[in-house]
């Protein structure tokens, strides 16, 4: 079964909590092998910078459901999760998004793996380095570690040690 990274992020209530209930969630799926999770990272916001920082992680699950089925199941969780409808990356109480699916490459009805800004997104790049710096991109042919170090992304990501709370 081919291994599937999902980015999640929370910048609106608990984010911890939101992050940590979408989690649960994608562990109960059917079908899905919930293999690991990163570190939570804080994260500043991307896009619209007047909100919230945001605490992002990145999981490793492995499952052979098709990436539009999974898509749906992942909007599914977001719901259960109380996601609001709000315009385009403003705040948000769960994101989950499908980085890669294996080394596939998919573009069809508005669902593109991989992740078509990974390469300008600390955020993600930074959680995915901490569980796989050899994965390398489909697309771009480098390692994880090859682009974050290419990244024009200078927005802070800090990795968050709850026991500083």
């Amino acid at each position: 079964m081919p291994k599937i990274y999902l980015g999640l992020g929370s910048n609106i209530g608990n984010r911890e909590e939101h992050i940590s209930n979408a989690i649960e969630f994608i562990k109960n799926i059917s079908g899905i092998l919930f293999l690991r999770c990163s570190s939570f990272y804080e994260t500043a916001p991307w896009g619209k910078e007047d909100q919230n920082s945001f605490i992002n992680c990145v999981t490793e699950i492995s499952s052979e459901i098709e990436p539009e089925k999974l898509f749906q199941i992942i909007k599914d969780i977001e719901t259960k999760c109380e996601r609001q409808k709000r315009i385009k990356w403003s705040e948000r109480e769960i994101d989950i998004d499908i980085l890669f699916y294996g080394d596939m490459i998919y573009d069809c009805n508005d669902i593109i793996i991989p992740h078509k800004d990974i390469r300008d997104r600390n955020f993600v790049l930074i959680p995915m380095k901490e569980l796989e710096p050899g994965f390398i991109h489909p697309v771009f042919k480098k390692t994880i570690s090859e682009i974050l170090s290419e990244t024009g992304d200078k927005l802070a990501c800090k990795k968050i040690n709850f026991n500083d709370k």
